[in-house]
Parts: C-alpha cells; structure tokens; sequence
C-alpha cells in the first residue's frame, strides 16, 4: 500500500537519534535515517540532528559518503563562536547543513547579547536555509523575540526555538508558559521550533520520571487554535488536555494545509511518534509496494 502523508505534518519530526535519551551512536543513527528518508513516511523526517564537536572532531567525515548529499541540522554545542568552524568542515564532504541551532543563553540570563552575537555570525553561515535561536523561557524572552522579528523583517533568515523538556523538571514549561511564547510568536509572526519531551502525542505521565510532558498532537492543535485567533487560556486549554478529541478535531479538519508558524521539534526516535500519528488516525500507516 502507498501512503502519503498529510501536508499538515510534512517534516514535523527531525532525526535527533544520537541525543539523549535514546543516545544511538553515530553510524547507527546515519544507518538509521538512511532508512527513514527511503520510508513511506520519509515526509515526515526532518533532517538529521549532529552536534558541532561531533562535526569539528571529524566524526561524520569518517561516516559520510560524499556522493550521497546528506543534509542535517547542526547544533551549536560548542557555543555560538564556533559554528563557522564547524559548517566549514562539512563542505569537504558535501554535507548541507540545512539549519542550525543554538542556545543564546542559559536560563536566567539575558539572551540579548547571545541574540545580537548570533545576528553577527550569520553572514557566515552560507547556504544554511535557517538559524533557530534557541531561547530561554524567562527574563528578556519577548525582547529576544522582537528582536528576532526585526531581524526576519530585514531579511535575515532567523527563528526561534523553545525547550519543552529535559533531564530535570525546570525544563518543563507549564502549559499557560507555553501557550504565552506560542501566542507571542503568533503575533509576530515568528516561526518556532521545539525541542524535548515531544516523544508521544498527547500531554502524559511518565511514570519512570515523574514528569508530565506536553503532547505533540496538544502542540498542533494550540498553534493552529493560535493561528486562528485563540487566545492564551484557550491555547492553554488545549494543551492541557488529556482528551485526544479535541486536538484531533482540529487537527483533521487543517490536514491539507501546511502548519502555521510551528517549524517540528526534534525527537530521537522516529517510529515513537509515527505510531501515535497511526494510531490517532492522522497517518495511514503502510508499506510502498
């Protein structure tokens, strides 16, 4: 059976294997991936997710078929002075990097200056199609997200991007703080993308943890909730839910539309939340003949 996916979920999940918690090693994860973009649900995957001290060590050289065209997201481990570096080893190997992403500050701080450094660095950065800024959910964050909006007005091709789990439970935003950024990108309409947590499509306990995590399928329907007008409790509302009715309400009824605003958000698995989306009924799952 041929299947395709909606366009409403097109690229929704990058590859981000090798990160924790799933941790794969290098060759499997490139091994892997090979066999996500050969997939009926290739649409799905963004690019591959790899570390800049994992790119300037010289690992994926050693990994890489250069007549294959990889493409893969880099982030920005090594701080944000270091990613000129890093983009210019993969040339050699015709690695494209199709983004980048980086943390500008660490929670509490100002991401400002982080902001107007990253803004600096970005003329170096040649044919990379966008640079996530990734922001802290705390002080200063709508004066880096006008900033950011001013620097997409001039051209600059330049996003946001907002942690939404971790190893501790300070990195869990609550559903209003969600909701909020969600709405504040709205506004401006400023493109996001998210990172951790995201592993399962409705908001949910994990019982090894103890944290409550946010659902993807939650995510896609407050942004397109947000998209049409919704305000902050009702994009926190949806969020909230434990229903899976209501999202998918709404998700169903926008499924050939691209998604508003919401760029995906990383995963390190790739079949976890394929099998929500089949088991949802958003995606037919099914095997090309």
């Amino acid at each position: 059976m041929s299947t395709q996916l909606p366009v409403l979920l097109d690229g929704l999940v990058d590859d981000a294997a090798v990160f924790p918690p799933g941790s794969a090693a290098l060759p499997d994860a490139l091994a892997a991936h090979r066999q996500h973009r050969a997939a009926w649900y290739a649409d799905l995957v963004g690019p591959l997710l790899i570390p800049a001290s994992t790119v300037a060590a010289g690992e994926l050289s050693a990994l890489v078929d250069p007549g294959a065209g990889l493409v893969i997201g880099l982030i920005g481990d090594t701080g944000i002075g270091n990613l000129p570096f890093a983009l210019s080893v993969l040339a050699p190997d015709s690695v494209t990097a199709r983004q980048v992403e980086v943390a500008v500050a660490k929670r509490g701080a100002d991401p400002l200056p982080g902001v107007a450094e990253l803004l600096r660095l970005i003329d170096t950065m040649p044919g990379v199609e966008t640079v996530y800024a990734e922001l802290p959910l705390t002080f200063g964050l709508m004066g880096a997200l006008d900033a950011l909006t001013a620097a997409r007005a001039d051209g600059v091709p330049i996003a946001a991007k907002f942690r939404t789990g971790g190893l501790a439970a300070e990195l869990f935003p609550t559903p209003t703080e969600l909701a909020t950024v969600i709405c504040a990108c709205r506004d401006r309409d400023l493109p996001f993308k998210l990172t951790a947590g995201l592993h399962q499509a409705v908001r949910h306990l994990d019982p090894e943890t103890g944290f409550t995590h946010h659902g993807y399928a939650n995510v896609l329907a407050a942004t397109l909730a947000a998209a049409d007008g919704a305000g902050v409790s009702r994009v926190a509302e949806l969020l909230t839910a434990l229903d899976p009715r209501p999202l998918l309400e709404r998700a169903t009824a926008r499924l050939h539309e691209p998604r508003p605003l919401w760029v995906g958000f990383g995963s390190c698995s790739i079949l976890e939340p394929l099998t929500d989306l089949i088991r949802l009924g958003l995606v037919n799952g099914g095997y090309d003949a």
